[in-house]
């Protein structure tokens, strides 16, 4: 019986490896057609306004010959592993620590946000990636009430951001208004926008919403440029001024804040004082994201984001719960984006373009819709990654979209997935058994 049995292991083998060399193959040739155009052969304008081109055969044979390789090794440990529970692959003390870490991952990263002025005084570039990173780190908040918490895919959500930050620029420029009245005003015409473009998706879902969402993005975009007597076009808006410590400027001047602490001036001064303007901003932005979960509004946004139908069938007004959460996300764009132009100085229209709206989708998405640490950590992780890559430029984005491909597959819900109800009962309850049909509930 044993010599029988072990046959067919035997006569399967071969099987199995002529079926791991042809998936080894599909990709290897799959990898071919992707990276033939991209990395095979490199285009670009010449001197004379001609198309100029040059192979790099090597470099795609090299690619490809990877993705062979590596599609045979996943095949093989897939097929020695096998089907693997979670608590079979991470063992229990493992999992104890790494959920003691995950209580206390968000106050620690609270704690180094604070720090990070105070251990990094003297390098600018940190200072400033720490900044932008915050900004995309709100944008993510701001948009996660759209996406992660009703469950409307926006994907022209760089038209609010664009918003508040011409709202901004024009007000300060034209109206000389302080950074502090023209925020509320900024957000505020954000949110504005937001319900304008509620009303025509109210019907919409899906990749129609989509859609709609994107060419609404558009529009902002080419209205910013072409409406050159009130935006400057192309030419942008320049000469924003920069926010001020309550009246007090930033600057070396006798009335700065550095004169009247009487300490010397530093330019590093006014970049401590955005990275902790924006910070605050965040965390308010958290905050309320937060608070306005476990109100009715809120409970109201799940709903409809786990199905609309039944959303409405509970008597929910669908149409309002859509609005709130269009200008609440709106709302938190305008801030960000009055924020960038006080922090630039200057905007143009090619600061709010698509692939602004498809970043902070990612991040949303990659981080984990509906996870406040899961977005931030994804924020975290794809600007600071991006800059880690910024001396492989040709490579940055091939790399970017494997690492978004593999995070879908092993990750489909994102790094921290959280689809937790806001509202549960702690503890199990009885039922009286005159609301049930069958004795005691």
């Amino acid at each position: 019986m044993s010599a029988t049995s072990a046959r067919p292991s035997h006569a399967a083998q071969p099987t199995g490896g002529a079926f791991i060399l042809k998936k080894a193959l599909i990709s290897a040739l799959v990898a071919l057609v992707l990276f033939s155009l991209m990395i095979g052969v490199r285009t670009e304008a010449g001197p004379q306004g001609g198309l100029i081109y040059w192979t790099r055969f090597g470099d795609l044979a090299a690619l490809v010959a990877t993705v062979f390789g590596g599609s045979i090794i996943v095949e093989l440990l897939r097929q020695w592993w096998g089907p693997i529970d979670k608590d079979s692959l991470v063992p229990k003390p493992v999992q104890s620590a790494m959920s003691f870490a995950g209580r206390w991952l968000a106050p620690a990263l609270l704690v180094f946000a604070f720090l990070v002025p105070v251990i990094f005084y003297d390098q600018r570039y940190i200072l400033d990636l720490s900044i932008l990173v915050l900004t995309y780190v709100m944008l993510g908040w701001g948009l996660n009430v759209v996406v992660g918490l009703a469950g409307l895919l926006d994907l022209g959500y760089v038209a609010f951001y664009a918003v508040g930050a011409y709202s901004y620029a024009l007000l300060a420029t034209n109206f000389g208004l302080s950074f502090w009245v023209c925020l509320p005003l900024a957000g505020i015409l954000a949110a504005f926008w937001g319900v304008l473009l509620g009303f025509p998706v109210l019907r919409l879902r899906g990749d129609y919403l989509a859609i709609v969402t994107l060419a609404f993005g558009e529009i902002i975009r080419l209205v910013i440029i072409n409406w050159q007597s009130l935006t400057g076009g192309p030419n942008g808006v320049s000469g924003i001024p920069r926010p001020t410590m309550f009246g007090i400027p930033l600057d070396n001047s006798d009335s700065g804040l550095a004169a009247r602490l009487g300490i010397e001036f530093s330019p590093t001064h006014r970049l401590v004082f955005l990275f902790y303007l924006i910070l605050a901003m965040a965390l308010l932005t958290n905050w309320v994201t937060i608070r306005l979960r476990r109100l009715p509004i809120g409970r109201a946004w799940e709903a409809l984001r786990e199905d609309e139908v039944a959303c409405r069938a509970l008597g929910i007004n669908t149409t309002t719960t859509k609005l709130t959460a269009f200008a609440t996300g709106a709302m938190f764009g305008g801030f960000a984006g009055a924020f960038f132009a006080t922090r630039q100085g200057f905007i143009s229209p090619e600061s709010f373009t698509f692939q602004e709206s498809a970043l902070v989708l990612a991040i949303v998405v990659l981080g984990g819709m509906g996870s406040q640490l899961g977005v931030a950590l994804s924020a975290l992780t794809m600007i600071g990654g991006f800059e880690l890559f910024r001396g492989f430029d040709q490579y940055r984005m091939l790399v970017f979209g494997i690492a978004m491909v593999l995070l879908m597959i092993w990750r489909p819900r994102g790094l921290i997935g959280h689809r937790a109800p806001t509202v549960f009962l702690e503890r199990n309850q009885a039922i009286s058994s005159d609301l049930v049909k069958e004795g005691h509930g």
